[in-house]
């Protein structure tokens, strides 16, 4: 039996590889390991759990297992009970900016958990375990910085983070790098970029733009030029996929994005564009975020033969699609 280990398997991206390694029949059963956590208070009056929808239809194929691979007892069992042919690590912070969010948190998230895993795949090696073909490792275009160029390619553009999230992405990045060749392990490493789309419940400004369009409310635009490489989350699922699975991604770096960024702006209008009445303001920046652009994803294409399938306008019509049928209050609102 075939199996693939996804860690933060319960979050808005692991949930969509999850479907397409099943739906595809890449795997039999994906192995979820998740600790059950929450980083946006279920207290705040426009928090909506969305969680119920991430694996309707898939209840039978999927394998749910509690727990936190910063503590490396977790990951070794995990490891060694299910043998998985793929493990793609995302159990890590969701956002790059969390309330209180220290670097040791960020770090024991990322490194820690990392050097866990890799630790217990090798242990499970030295007792008979062999199916591991691939480890692959969530980082993040955080770790870019402040794009020096119009375009991040990935073996080019300088990695120089400038908060705490990035930086231990790129840390984990290391790590993963250095232990995998210690190891004798084949990897891959994606950095996603603005990822968006149904069953997001993390408060980004992707899904706070929906939900304040749904109840007539006034956007705020930070910063006229502000640009994102926006990407839909089911490009984004199908880019670690074939991170994990195809014999160009061994022992290599990913952007996977849409390969064009768009601004912020953009986003609202396209939003306006099924929303006539729609309001906003454009107000200054965040400086807190580094200025971005688009990520390169020639290599991508080039290796693996990823290929983006949704623009913006696609990718957003259906995303409120969605939040339209799961969440009947603010379809209420809107009425």
């Amino acid at each position: 039996m075939k199996k693939a280990l996804i860690t933060g398997g319960m979050g808005f991206i692991g949930s969509f590889i999850a479907r397409q390694l099943i739906e595809e029949g890449t795997v039999d059963t994906v192995v979820l390991l998740d600790h059950f956590g929450r980083y946006i208070s279920p207290l705040r009056e426009e928090y909506y759990d969305y969680t119920k929808y991430r694996f309707t239809g898939i209840e039978g194929s999927i394998v749910l297992e509690r727990g936190d691979t910063r503590n490396y007892s977790v990951a070794q069992q995990i490891v060694y009970r299910h043998d998985p042919e793929f493990i793609v690590h995302l159990a890590a912070l969701p956002l790059a900016k969390l309330d209180n969010l220290t670097p040791e948190e960020a770090c024991e998230g990322t490194v820690v958990s990392t050097s866990n895993l890799l630790h217990a795949v090798a242990w499970a090696r030295e007792q008979g375990k062999q199916a591991l073909r691939r480890f692959v490792y969530a980082s993040s275009s955080m770790v870019y910085g402040d794009f020096k160029a119009d375009v991040a390619e990935e073996d080019s553009h300088p990695t120089y983070p400038k908060e705490p999230y990035g930086t231990m992405k790129l840390a984990g990045e290391n790590v993963t790098r250095g232990l995998t060749n210690f190891y004798g392990l084949e990897h891959a490493i994606v950095r996603p970029s603005a990822v968006y789309g149904p069953t997001d419940m993390n408060r980004r400004v992707s899904q706070i733009y929906v939900e304040k369009a749904l109840r007539g409310e006034v956007l705020k635009v930070f910063g006229e030029d502000e640009k994102l490489d926006f990407t839909y989350v089911k490009d984004i699922a199908n880019g670690f996929i074939l991170a994990a699975t195809h014999p160009g991604g061994a022992n290599q770096t990913f952007n996977i994005t849409t390969g064009k960024a768009q601004r912020l702006l953009d986003y609202v209008l396209e939003l306006k564009n099924l929303f006539p009445d729609l309001r906003y303001e454009v107000v200054p920046r965040d400086a807190f975020r580094p200025k971005r652009g688009t990520l390169s994803i020639d290599k991508a294409r080039r290796l693996m033969g990823y290929e983006p399938a949704y623009d913006l306008a696609r990718g957003v019509a259906e995303y409120v699609d969605f939040v339209r049928r799961a969440n009947p209050e603010l379809a209420r609102r809107e009425a």
